[in-house]
């Protein structure tokens, strides 16, 4: 009975793993829409995340069913809130490139960014991505000094919102208020993006070391 309770922990991280990676796949897709103007690939990212809703609902019922029938204490009890509160971060995340992918279907067929602003954004978008896949090898490795490491790469997208910030409040910006309100979301959903992967991160230092970080993980 114990090597099957075992098993089913282990099954919801990599469960938990899998969903990350899916997440990370829509991360890029709706970057790629973006940068594309292609509405088909939008609409792929919107219908998809159906399938991240799904998972986060699978896990959450294996973790309620482990929670009633074996009562887990210790690491095994923090593992399964770490995992309850990780899950609504990648529902989340998996709700900003939905919302990245609307910026992209609404503007087709011109692209939502102007030119001087692409490789910023271009920036942005590659960070949130990687972060998001560090997050996945550091659930995966339960890697607290990986988890501790994601905090540089969310100090740059902190940066490059910031340029963003100063290209369109520069007297020569020329494009108006529709794209500024594009770019301003955009920036703030990579950012969100990758501010839930250092939470991620963390919930990963909570169920290795049980201490719970609300800060500087340094």
């Amino acid at each position: 009975m114990r090597d099957a309770y075992f098993d089913q922990l282990d099954s919801i991280v990599d469960d938990l793993v899998a969903m990350t990676h899916e997440v990370q796949t829509a991360v890029s897709r709706s970057t790629s829409a973006l940068l594309t103007a292609d509405a088909e690939k939008a609409e792929r990212v919107i219908s998809d995340d159906a399938d991240v809703d799904a998972a986060r609902e699978k896990i959450e019922a294996r973790c309620f069913e482990l929670l009633a029938l074996q009562q887990p204490v210790a690491s095994d009890l923090r593992m399964i809130v770490a995992t309850l509160r990780m899950v609504a971060d990648l529902e989340r995340m998996g709700d900003l490139s939905v919302h990245v992918a609307k910026v992209a279907r609404l503007r087709v067929p011109e692209l939502a960014i102007p030119g001087e602003l692409v490789p910023t954004i271009e920036r942005m978008a590659a960070v949130a991505e990687r972060m998001v896949g560090q997050a996945a090898g550091i659930i995966a490795e339960r890697d607290v000094e990986g988890a501790r490491a994601l905090e540089e790469s969310d100090e740059e997208m902190d940066q490059l919102r910031r340029s963003s910030f100063r290209v369109m409040l520069a007297d020569d910006w020329a494009h108006g208020v529709e794209p500024a309100v594009d770019i301003a979301l955009l920036g703030r959903y990579y950012e969100r993006i990758a501010d839930h992967a250092v939470s991620l991160a963390r919930r990963v230092v909570y169920l290795v070391t049980g201490e719970t970080v609300t800060a500087d993980l340094g």
